[in-house]
């Protein structure tokens, strides 16, 4: 039988019962378009995750103390006091792969003006805390070497500061208070809006690392050090380089463990992409048993089909119809339907996650792999439950055939 043919009988054979083949597809259209659904939503989470720590930059290392032990109880690491900011000078000192490297404290806080106030959060550093966490002024300056020798009390506000607490108003050179203490306004950050967490990264104030170590927590030890490499490509060697001097720094045996730890931007994306990726899986193996449900529904439908033309299938072979004849005849009408399955369910696919998108305002990314791989798979669950019923077809004896009612 030529395919022009197989085609024609095929689609007549379709479109003669309209409403049972609609309903048939049905259930592929929902399958595809929810395995593309689930699918955009999950590679767009894990997308949106990648760009929000890569914004930080890729070539961030992280250092933290390790969780001390006291009486066999580990106490949090903000409890540590191993790192100083000895540290940092014995790190700009001698490394060789270190492109910039700060101290680094936090905390929060209330903000005061006049009659206005807000909760926020602080970031403090050297005057190279700034370009490796790729901060930006807005307006005003960044604050200078000499003012974090002096332990200055100024500092730089977010934009969502700027608009809570001073409205329209500029804040350069206006005086806030924050924990009782007067910080003059040098500058504002520009804007980088919500990350993928939900955390407003405009919410912030920063200011230099001596203010806050001798004004405001009065305290010699740092929460951290952070550093860039000089390429992403030097990041493993850069960390082990990093580890060896700190050691040396702290004075640590060949038998003592590190009292520090140290994660790379890399790390933290192979950690949320692993809970991400598992998230996709699972999103997807669920919408996927919905195509599997819509294969049963052709397999059944196309065992009505058989036993409807039994007649027409014995007249056939007795006209010189072979088995395989009637084997791809039947085949191709079950991989027709869910063709067309695949492909509305395809375009209606694409319209859910852009629709989801844009009211749920989550991030969306919809990969050719993914249309393809929905496409294919609808295609192998046609084939798959449609050679049963098609087998059983051409295995049908021509005289018992035609003498069915």
């Amino acid at each position: 039988m030529k395919f022009i043919n197989l085609l024609k009988i095929s689609l007549s054979a379709i479109i003669r019962n309209k409403m049972r083949s609609f309903l048939t597809i049905l259930g592929i259209v929902i399958g595809v378009a929810a395995v593309i659904a689930m699918l955009a939503i999950g590679n767009g989470s894990n997308n949106s995750i990648r760009e929000t720590i890569s914004s930080m930059g890729t070539n961030l290392i992280n250092i933290k103390p390790s969780r001390p032990v006291f009486g066999a109880v580990r106490q949090a690491s903000s409890s540590s006091t191993v790192l100083t900011v000895d540290d940092v000078v014995y790190l700009q000192n001698n490394s060789k792969l270190i492109d910039a490297v700060s101290p680094e404290l936090d905390g929060s806080g209330q903000i005061v003006y006049g009659s206005n106030n807000w909760p926020t959060q602080f970031y403090a550093g050297n005057e190279d805390y700034p370009y490796i966490k790729k901060y930006e002024v807005a307006s005003g300056r960044m604050y200078t070497s000499k003012e974090i020798k002096k332990a200055s009390k100024v500092c730089l506000i977010g934009q969502t500061i700027v608009e809570n607490v001073f409205g329209d108003k500029d804040p350069i050179g206006e005086v806030i208070r924050f924990k009782k203490i007067p910080f003059t306004v040098i500058g504002t950050l520009s804007e980088k809006g919500d990350n993928t967490f939900g955390q407003d990264q405009d919410d912030l104030m920063l200011t230099p690392y001596t203010t806050i170590m001798i004004r405001v927590q009065r305290q010699t030890h740092l929460r951290a050090i952070v550093l860039s490499a000089k390429s992403e490509d030097s990041i493993e060697e850069t960390s082990a380089e990093v580890t060896e001097l700190l050691r040396s720094s702290h004075k640590l045996g060949i038998d003592e463990d590190d009292d520090f730890e140290i994660k790379t931007q890399e790390e933290l994306i192979s950690s949320f992409s692993s809970v991400s990726e598992m998230m996709l899986v699972l999103l997807g193996s669920i919408a996927a048993i919905s195509l599997v449900v819509g294969g049963i529904g052709i397999m059944n439908i196309m065992y009505v089909s058989v036993t409807e033309r039994t007649r027409e299938i014995g007249l056939r072979m007795a006209i010189g119809g072979k088995g395989k004849d009637i084997l791809r005849q039947f085949l191709f009408e079950a991989m027709l339907l869910s063709v067309f399955g695949g492909i509305i369910g395809v375009i209606m696919g694409i319209a859910a996650s852009n629709i989801v998108g844009s009211i749920l305002g989550w991030p969306i990314l919809i990969t050719t792999s993914s249309i393809l791989l929905s496409f294919l798979f609808c295609t192998f669950i046609g084939v798959f439950f449609g050679w049963y019923p098609a087998r059983k077809a051409s295995a049908l004896n021509p005289i018992e055939a035609l003498r069915h009612e």
